[in-house]
């Protein structure tokens, strides 16, 4: 009988448990034993919960618990969270998590310390929820060169998007709108200003690359920005909006690392991805381009995803599956500066005050007051557009993702 330990009993510790309690059955048939909550740790009273006779508020008492097989880790955050995580490793558990933050910020150190106590550190639902995106990426594509990952990370910010470009709504309706409906915090920052996508992008760039990455690193802009005019001119241009993280090897070895905004053209299988849905496109030399896609989020869909690295740990406690990256460094990651893109450009001015920008595409959308413009450019860095700016602050200004542009 596997004994498993859950630390917080919010939506995903509750999925956990629900998951574990539902699928019996179907736990046992595949992982060839039982499993069974032992103790939920919350400092919460649950007295109507059928778990209740369960809840323990001193973690201390799960550390010293030879029973306990694996502790799953659904606080978030990355201060007790980490402090927990750290002892219950150091204590021979295994440990499986839904933390991105601390994926993010701490995931070397604590696969390091997984391997020196002979234990697990697994984390596939910090990425994609219930999309299994992290093991296919460290195993199933191991025999690839990889050069790429991008995607679209955070269903809240895809769900606002989508909803400007569905149905008219402004940035701050379609946020309402996402809240009323549960998808969107009370507090949404983490999701509308990219710093969730942000820590998505870390993990995936160090399973693919193999170093870490840390989110101070990686140049992070949200959609707080994103107006229904540049939704307008996307939709004249064949684009859609779509708040992309990408991670890129260049040939220097280094890794350029990003969330921002982008224009992406109906032809691409990410503008099609809509509400509250994720989809991660992972570029190796010898597979091509290989697309996860499912619901980023949510009680069971992230549930599921714990509960088969529980499984996983559990049935590697003899032959140990490490999963491991190396330490990272400050001159590692690079920001997107020497990335050649086209640009979408919205301005205030006329055709004539466009001269220095070089060839354009011009573009309309109705309602469109007469000094207002949008425009896409060739592609260029960023620091070409800033100069052939000549110091003229754009309304808007957004990569425009082209699998033909590279790396100047």
């Amino acid at each position: 009988m596997v004994k498993v330990a859950i630390l917080g009993f919010g939506v995903v510790g509750s999925g956990v448990a629900e998951v574990i309690r539902r699928n019996e059955e179907v736990i046992t048939a595949r992982a060839g034993v039982g499993m069974e909550v032992k103790y939920i740790l919350d400092l919460r009273d649950f007295p109507d919960s059928p778990y209740a006779d369960k809840m323990v508020k001193d973690f201390s008492v799960i550390e010293q618990d030879p029973e306990v097989d694996v502790v799953v880790e659904t606080i978030g955050g990355a201060k007790a969270a980490l402090e927990f995580t750290r002892r219950a490793l150091k204590a021979g558990k295994s440990v499986v998590s839904s933390n991105k933050e601390l994926v993010a910020q701490h995931g070397y150190e604590l696969l390091c310390l997984a391997r020196e106590n002979k234990v697990s550190y697994r984390f596939e639902a910090s990425v994609g929820g219930g999309i299994p995106v992290l093991h296919p990426l460290s195993q199933c594509l191991a025999a690839n060169r990889l050069t790429e990952v991008r995607g679209i990370l955070n269903g809240t910010t895809n769900y606002i998007l989508t909803h400007m470009i569905g149905t008219g709504l402004s940035f701050e309706e379609a946020l309402k709108e996402a809240q009323e409906r549960g998808y969107a915090e009370h507090d949404p920052s983490a999701d509308i200003e990219g710093i969730d996508a942000c820590r998505k992008t870390c993990i995936l760039a160090a399973i693919a690359f193999g170093r870490h990455v840390y989110p101070s690193q990686v140049s992070t802009e949200g959609i707080t920005k994103v107006t229904l005019a540049d939704v307008s001119y996307a939709d004249a241009a064949g684009m859609r909006v779509k708040l992309l993280g990408r991670a890129i090897r260049q040939d220097d070895g280094k890794v350029m690392a990003y969330v921002a905004p982008h224009l992406v053209r109906h032809s691409d299988p990410l503008a099609d991805v809509d509400d509250v849905f994720n989809a991660i496109i992972v570029r190796g030399n010898a597979i091509g381009d290989v697309m996860f896609y499912g619901r980023g989020a949510g009680k069971l869909p992230t549930a599921s995803a714990v509960v088969a690295d529980v499984i996983d740990a559990f049935q590697h406690q003899r032959t140990r599956r490490f999963l491991s990256w190396d330490e990272g460094s400050e001159a590692y990651v690079v920001g997107p500066e020497g990335l050649c893109s086209q640009w979408f450009l919205r301005l205030r001015g006329t055709v004539r005050d466009l001269e220095g920008l070089g060839p354009v595409t011009i573009l309309g959308r109705p309602g469109a007051p007469a000094d207002e413009i949008g425009v896409i450019t060739e592609a260029m860095t960023h620091d070409e557009l800033s100069k052939r700016l000549n110091g003229t602050a754009p309304l808007s200004a957004m990569r425009v993702l082209d699998e033909s542009a590279d790396l100047a």
